[in-house]
């Protein structure tokens, strides 16, 4: 939006927990009030910015430092980067917030057993079998946020139930004016520093 600050929402989860799906619900909400939104889903930067990185605890921490330096980018110029990373760290969610500095931690909390049911690329079977290794959630940990700023229900909530409980504490929390109606643009303002 023009005149107002950027910043990133972080949208961290296990795999399947529905991160990119209340993402893209959330980029046509914001996209509708006027911002400029970018979408950093986690598996797409894997395949481009971040190709020659592993699964490893290193690849895993190098491929969220460079996604925060994307959302650095994108945030100190005015936009909202919307990362949907499973992170499963807290380390590396920590220097992303360090870096990036304007930062919502949004944790999508979502059981492991729902997540294997959810699982359309079935990794969680594969990880299972032995297949493949260093599955977050199977045989490498996700360390859940201790203080996000936000927490979303995936199983009470519809993805489009989420982006709206998203938005509605954006809102309360002050990083985005109010709504004048549902999907309405409200007044430009800046989020509060943080």
């Amino acid at each position: 939006m023009p005149g107002a600050e950027g910043f990133c929402l972080w949208m961290t989860g296990l795999p399947s927990a529905g991160k990119t799906t209340i993402g893209r619900a959330l980029v046509a909400r914001l996209k509708a009030r006027g911002w400029h939104v970018e979408l950093l889903d986690g598996d797409e930067i894997r395949r481009g910015l971040s190709a020659d990185l592993g699964f490893d605890r290193a690849s895993r921490e190098a491929h969220a430092g460079r996604v925060a330096f994307v959302a650095k980018l994108l945030a100190r110029n005015g936009a909202i980067p919307i990362v949907a990373l499973i992170s499963p760290y807290r380390t590396s969610r920590a220097r992303a917030r360090a870096e990036i500095g304007r930062f919502v931690e949004v944790y999508v909390s979502t059981p492991l057993a729902v997540c294997e049911e959810r699982d359309v690329k079935g990794l969680y079977r594969r990880a299972r079998a032995g297949e493949i290794h260093e599955m977050t959630g199977v045989d490498d940990p996700y360390e859940p946020p201790e203080h996000p700023e936000i927490v979303v229900d995936a199983v009470k909530l519809t993805p489009e139930q989420s982006a709206d409980h998203v938005l509605q504490e954006l809102e309360r929390q002050g990083w985005l004016p109010r709504s004048a109606g549902p999907g309405g643009p409200g007044s430009p303002a800046s989020p509060p520093s943080r």
